[in-house]
């Protein structure tokens, strides 16, 4: 009976912590695959994604004849013009309710472009909105500008429009990209930033960890224009942004992690599709994209209709790309992950209602286990106070055969 009554505590025992390890997830493939994960910048648990500031590639260079150039779709606000005050208005707002931060604006030095910057940052600030600034250091054939000519575009910048509060710091200081720093050496880099680096930061826009390290120096970190990554057949892609995470981390500079809803450039020339797939491509990179330890989230892109990397509302696909981002800028750690372990192989994702049955039913075991017990020790102590005393039973064991 002792040894019945001990066994049985020590199954009530693993059933109570059992409970508690499934209420954890312990016991899902998720759950075993973190706690036999090592402690390394890409395995450790991401902050919760709306707590990472996120900003979307932004550009101003579209007039309503822009529209009939390469184009597939086209906005839900129609064929706009950059300069349009409601325009830019009903742009941030629909990008403020996606949990979006701010606008990375594209940028150089012209009449056209200085105009809409300044009209931009009126409308921003009016809207409690953030801007920081791309330079496009390449013309429209992919060549790179002068030294020279970017240098006093970046002085330029530096003196008309960062000293606005409109423009995001990062340890006091503005934050500006500088687009296509890998067509310039790292004497031509230094011309240009050499000047303005004391008042603002420079990120890169290198596309690997050798072309970072070239130029680290010289700059404040990178920020990676990766559109075209398909994360269905890239294996590579996520300790990509790892490596480069670390790397830039270890030099005490400022990552900012890509990520894209699709992409098609073959009207521009480019020969490579990524698949939206309903949103899906968007969840799993920016679940990627936040397991890099980013400073920053940045979204390629808002506005960009000639590589099909948008999610402004559109003709063709209405509100959805900023309801996904909307659901993702709200999730917990929990969303990203489910969203970066899915594909298309038909298995349920850690810690959906399927892959949770196995754990509910070894939890009924156990329990019905118990049950089990329970009942036996209660038959026990019945049996117990209903014999005859010892001496009793002893002199007369028939009398329980009898009782039985």
């Amino acid at each position: 009976m002792t040894a019945l009554r001990s066994w049985c505590r020590r199954v009530a025992t693993a059933v109570t912590v059992l409970a508690a390890l499934t209420a954890a997830g312990v016991g899902s493939p998720s759950a075993s695959a973190a706690l036999a994960a090592p402690a390394t910048p890409s395995a450790a648990a991401p902050a919760a994604p709306h707590s990472t500031p996120l900003f979307a590639y932004f550009y101003q260079w579209f007039d309503p004849t822009s529209w009939n150039r390469a184009k597939i779709d086209y906005p839900a606000l129609g064929k706009y013009s950059s300069d349009d005050v409601n325009v830019l208005r009903q742009q941030i707002e629909w990008a403020k309710g996606a949990g979006i931060t701010g606008f990375v604006v594209s940028w150089k030095s012209t009449d056209v472009d200085n105009r809409r910057l300044e009209t931009l940052m009126k409308v921003a600030t009016a809207e409690k909105f953030q801007l920081a600034m791309i330079y496009q250091g390449l013309d429209f054939s992919r060549k790179p500008l002068p030294v020279a000519r970017v240098a006093a575009d970046f002085s330029y910048f530096q003196q008309h429009f960062a000293p606005d509060p409109v423009f995001y710091r990062m340890a006091g200081k503005p934050l500006t990209i500088w687009s296509g720093t890998w067509a310039y050496s790292a004497a031509e880099v230094a011309t240009v930033t050499r000047g303005v680096r004391p008042a603002m930061l420079v990120l890169s826009t290198e596309k690997s960890l050798a072309g970072y390290q070239r130029i680290s120096a010289l700059t404040d970190g990178d920020a990676y224009y990766w559109s075209s990554v398909n994360p269905d057949t890239n294996s590579n892609y996520g300790a990509k942004l790892d490596q480069l995470s670390k790397a830039i981390h270890q030099d005490q500079k400022y990552w900012i992690a890509p990520f894209a809803p699709g992409f098609d450039a073959r009207l521009v020339g480019g020969q490579q599709t990524v698949d939206r797939k309903d949103g899906q491509t968007l969840r799993t990179e920016y679940a990627n994209a936040v397991r890099s330890s980013p400073d920053l989230l940045g979204l390629i892109s808002w506005n960009e209709f000639s590589e099909n990397t948008y999610v402004e509302p559109s003709q063709k696909y209405g509100n959805l790309f900023i309801q996904v981002l909307s659901q993702l800028r709200n999730a917990g750690p929990t969303a990203s992950a489910a969203a970066a372990a899915s594909d298309s192989s038909g298995a349920a994702p850690p810690g959906s209602h399927l892959s949770a049955w196995p754990n509910v039913l070894r939890l009924g075991g156990f329990l019905l286990f118990l049950i089990i017990c329970v009942a036996l020790i209660g038959r026990a102590r019945r049996k117990r106070n209903s014999a005859p005393p010892p001496d009793q039973r002893v002199s007369a064991p028939h009398d329980l055969v009898r009782h039985d």
